[in-house]
């Protein structure tokens, strides 16, 4: 449920407004030199308030070791890593829990857990866990960049449009207008992978990637390659010709993955990322205590725009099932040397 992968598995924890969020990275080879500096680059980019258009709620999201590590480099034991929450404003979400909110996990929650479940900031359900996924992610990377030729690979995601705009201060400006939250679309590309990834049908490279990447909180569509174009075109023009025995295509129609297996070419894919729910625009929804439709607006801290913070995330859930799929093609041993 709260777990990904086979060899190289993660487990998310904790809760938006609770003491932390974190990860447990198991599987992970020993011998890995590791730092809490190796994670810090990417963490920063995960934060909001780096941009416009971002929450400005303020953590340090400085991860905590708690196991998994001695002497500078990981011992083979399940790595656990604890982010501390000190900047949570829950009052906010006490004035409102009489509101569902409309694109929000708070009315299933509720169904499923019986009003038992930790609803400030979205609990379990928060985006802040993504924090946990992007620290396993920049882990998941040093591990590739220890294979033969690994340091060629590049796994890069970034916004291609903010509310259909390819201008991304166009797009924001749109949602301020407004005063409403906007979408977006994230492009990610991964260069310099090795052909034999992946197994046909349901360990296919896009069904474990997609997997994961629908994990994200707002990720509500993912194709690959051409992808939804595909339907528009014929055979002869979204086939992708063979140049050489390396695999090599003139086209990339495929995304660089044929039959569930990557064949050498750079991997694409497109991530369409929904509005935040959480709109200061206001809106109508049931009142759940007097079972009647009233008008209300969501209060507190929150992105204008969600995608603007989801490519490093993409990055990172990326280069996580990246890295199992080479663990199991044994591209990558048990103990790094």
């Amino acid at each position: 449920m709260n777990s990904f992968g086979r060899l190289l598995r993660v487990q998310i924890f904790g809760e938006s407004h609770g003491e932390s969020v974190g990860i447990v990275v198991d599987g992970c080879p020993a011998g890995l030199p590791l730092t809490a500096e190796d994670l810090l680059a990417d963490l920063e980019r995960r934060k909001g308030g780096q941009q416009k258009g971002t929450t400005p709620r303020q953590e340090a999201d400085f991860p905590f070791f708690k196991s998994g590590l001695f002497n500078g480099h990981t011992t083979g034991a399940p790595i656990s890593i604890f982010f501390e929450n000190n900047n949570t404003r829950s009052a906010d979400y006490e004035k409102q829990r009489s509101f569902p909110r409309p694109g929000h996990a708070d009315m299933v929650a509720r169904q499923k857990f019986g009003g038992f479940e930790d609803y400030r900031g979205g609990g379990h359900f928060s985006a802040r866990l993504t924090t946990g996924l992007v620290a396993a992610g920049a882990i998941a990377k040093k591990l590739i960049s220890t294979i033969t030729g690994g340091e060629n690979i590049s796994i890069t995601a970034t916004i291609a449009e903010i509310g259909g705009e390819a201008d991304q201060e166009k797009g924001l400006q749109k949602a301020i207008d407004a005063k409403d939250s906007i979408g977006g679309i994230v492009e990610c590309r991964v260069t310099g992978l090795p052909a034999g990834l992946g197994e046909p049908f349901f360990d296919s490279v896009e069904s474990l990637w997609s997997h994961i990447l629908f994990a994200i909180p707002a990720v509500k569509g993912v194709e690959f390659g051409s992808g939804f174009a595909a339907a528009k075109m014929f055979g002869s023009q979204h086939n992708d010709a063979i140049e050489d025995m390396s695999g090599k295509t003139t086209t990339n129609h495929a995304g660089g993955i044929v039959g569930g297996i990557t064949n050498g070419n750079e991997l694409v894919c497109r991530l369409a990322i929904k509005p935040t729910a959480s709109t200061p625009k206001q809106q109508e929804s049931l009142n759940w205590d007097t079972q009647q439709i009233e008008h209300f607006s969501v209060k507190g801290r929150h992105d204008l725009c969600v995608a603007l913070r989801a490519p490093v995330i993409v990055e990172a859930a990326t280069a996580i099932v990246l890295a199992d799929l080479l663990l199991l093609e044994q591209h990558i041993h048990r103990v790094v040397r």
